[in-house]
């Protein structure tokens, strides 16, 4: 049994003006292709795929040349058409080389969006079958910030989406579309599927499924998945930040062979989340830079420390809205992680800055208008020192020490810092802050709020509707008519299946 495994990925967002580009999906590491690909995110998709599948004795797993994650993160813009056509090439070509395969692993996203390609992640399954033959099985793992539709199953047979936020069932996922993947093969399970979108939009901040009622609707999944075998549902959330034709929220049921069972099950969801749509976009209070400042400042002064100042409308990681209000309101024992300044970074690396260094520059700011203006910061480097989260080893953070008690970590590209051990493996001590500020919207409760880290949290973004908004009318959609979704419109909704 031979399985090719295939992986794209990108959260892009079109409206930031720097395209995702060849170059950043190809650094030390990616592409990667055989074992090298196998052995990437043990923790996520591709290691709980690769870990299930190896438990069969007769599968063999190939794996196909692919980018991974672009050292942009995700604040980038669309993706070239040449990067896509590129690598799409080359898995193509090594597909009709190294075939045949009864079937393939495709480890996705959901919300790549592709400059010229309307629906990418359908265009890579459709592309894999045309290779892999009509008889092959094709399976894929997804974000439940994805944008999805029905195109995507058109060409392949299964999909697994996350249904945490934080993700913490991607080893899941993976495990599962192995799983499902080898049955098939064995026509022991004979996938069948049902599709419903539902015209909902919304800000990804909202999306905690830690509170109600996204909560509510994860264990409605689950509820579904435990009372009926062999059942599987997705919940794509959505992600807003794609200007892409489908984007919103869609349900997706995969059921053994019954199409009655999948239709009844998708409507079901389908209609729960149109009945609580109110409730789903009213979950999170979002304050103004300012207020947020001044109430952690408050905080610290009332005991209720340490405080996470997490900045959710930061896409491109070069906003300084908040840090100039730290600035503004001398707010002390301040860790900032991270503000993203490409070329400070470059420019320090130039000049062999080191620790003791005296520190006097502009940094942040610049990029779009959403990111500000670049603000001044004096002080002394503290450290300087590579990475620790995830992707970004290889790059090098520095750490400034400025005002009273106060670090700024600088770092190439837009880091969201999910744990805050990987701040203390910079070297820096837990006792010495008193706010944490982040860039960031959900991913950071993993390990700031279900650890029970942080008694307070304030989620804060500037006063303009800028990239990352909650008021996403501020935005300027060009592939999608914003009024055809609630609450910016009065759209209909029927519940039929795709």
């Amino acid at each position: 049994m031979r399985i090719a495994v295939l992986q794209f990925t990108h959260e892009t967002v079109t409206f930031l003006p720097n395209d995702t580009t060849l170059d950043d999906f190809t650094y030390v590491g990616s592409p990667a292709t055989g074992e090298a690909l196998l052995q990437t995110d043990p923790k996520g998709y591709m290691g709980g795929f690769v870990q299930v599948a190896r438990e069969y004795a007769d599968v063999e797993l190939v794996g196909i040349t692919s980018p991974l994650f672009p050292k942009t993160g995700t604040g980038s813009g669309w993706i070239t058409e040449e990067a896509f056509e590129h690598f799409i090439g080359i898995m193509v070509k090594e597909l009709a080389e190294q075939g045949p395969f009864d079937g393939a692993f495709l480890a996705l996203h959901g919300a790549a969006a592709v400059r010229g390609v309307p629906r990418p992640e359908a265009e890579i399954a459709r592309r894999v079958r045309a290779v892999i033959g009509e008889s092959a099985y094709i399976s894929g793992t997804f974000d439940p910030h994805g944008n999805e539709d029905e195109q995507f199953l058109k060409s392949a047979n299964m999909a697994f989406c996350v249904k945490y936020f934080p993700h913490y069932d991607m080893h899941l996922q993976g495990e599962r579309a192995a799983r499902m993947l080898v049955r098939a093969i064995r026509k022991d399970f004979v996938p069948t599927n049902a599709v419903i979108r539902i015209p909902i939009i919304a800000p990804t901040v909202l999306m905690w499924t830690g509170a109600s009622p996204w909560s509510d609707l994860v264990q409605r999944a689950l509820t579904w998945e435990a009372r009926e075998p062999d059942v599987y549902v997705n919940v794509f959330f959505g992600f807003p930040w794609a200007d892409v034709p489908d984007a919103g929220m869609t349900i997706q049921v995969l059921t053994n062979g019954k199409p009655a069972l999948a239709k009844s099950v998708a409507q079901d969801m389908a209609n729960w989340a149109w009945r609580k749509r109110h409730a789903l976009l009213n979950t999170t209070r979002i304050h103004d830079m300012a207020s947020g400042v001044r109430l952690a400042a408050e905080a610290v002064a009332e005991g209720k420390g340490p405080v996470v100042l997490a900045d959710s409308s930061d896409r491109s990681g070069y906003a300084t809205w908040l840090l100039a209000e730290i600035l503004a309101q001398n707010l002390k024992r301040t860790l900032v992680a991270t503000l993203a300044s490409a070329r400070q970074v470059q420019a320090l690396e130039q000049a062999g800055a080191k620790a003791g260094d005296d520190f006097d520059m502009e940094v942040g700011g610049l990029v779009d208008e959403s990111a500000g203006p670049a603000v001044r910061v004096t002080g002394k480097i503290l450290r300087v020192q590579q990475a620790t989260a995830g992707r970004f080893r290889a790059q090098n953070w520095y750490l400034i020490a400025f005002g009273e008690g106060n670090v700024l970590i600088l770092s190439p590209y837009l880091v969201q810092i999910q744990e805050p051990t990987d701040l203390w493996a910079l070297g820096l001590a837990p006792e010495d802050f008193d706010v944490v500020a982040i860039k960031s919207r959900v991913h950071f409760r993993r390990g700031f709020d279900d650890s029970g880290y942080s008694p307070t949290i304030l989620i804060v973004e500037p006063s303009q509707p800028f990239v990352g908004t909650v008021r996403l009318d501020g935005l300027n959609y060009k592939h999608l008519k914003l009024t055809d979704y609630y609450p910016y419109g009065n759209p209909a909704f029927d519940g039929e299946v795709l």
